[in-house]
């Protein structure tokens, strides 16, 4: 095979990455505890790039997303909250629209400590936004406690701004 053939099948398998993970899919990587134990630290997921422009975000769906307090990393939650409804965490239980909500995906590791983000609300999520946590809600950096570079809550993501939807490839 020549230099010239080889390089022309390099570019084209480099093309072919880049657009698949560019408008397809991506594999990502579990860097933190805040989704167990529903993923793992270590573990390798995708991210499906596709579904999100065909469909809205649905409560329980697991979205990909830019850190929304200015660190340069994608971030892993749960879909809790949609556009319009109420939200409240009271004494770690969520409630939506004024009626507890059952997850149970949902882990509380310290559950007889009071901490950040257990009561918050009742809140309604903007047209545009989202409230998502962590599965591992007492471990988890999420909506109960971003906060901006003034210390003002930021409790909602941008549905715009989502990445994809997590789906495990095994």
């Amino acid at each position: 095979m020549s230099l010239s053939r080889l390089g022309f099948l390099a570019a084209v398998a480099v093309s072919i990455t880049f657009a698949l993970r560019t408008w397809v899919v991506e594999f990502i990587y579990v860097a933190t505890g805040s989704m167990e134990p529903t993923y793992h630290v270590g573990q390798r997921l995708w991210s499906d790039k596709i579904t999100l422009r065909e469909r809205a975000p649905k409560r329980g769906d697991v979205v990909v997303f830019p850190s929304p307090i200015g660190e340069d990393i994608d971030l892993v939650k749960r879909v809790i909250a949609l556009p319009g409804e109420t939200v409240e965490l009271r004494e770690k239980k969520v409630l939506i629209n004024g009626k507890e909500f059952d997850e149970p995906y949902a882990v509380h590791k310290r559950g007889a400590e009071r901490l950040v983000g257990d009561d918050i609300g009742p809140l309604t999520v903007p047209p545009d936004g989202l409230f998502v946590l962590g599965d591992n809600r007492d471990e988890s950096e999420d909506s109960t406690v971003w906060k901006d570079k003034n210390g003002q809550p930021i409790y909602f993501i941008k549905t715009g701004g989502l990445k994809g939807l997590v789906r495990d490839p095994y």
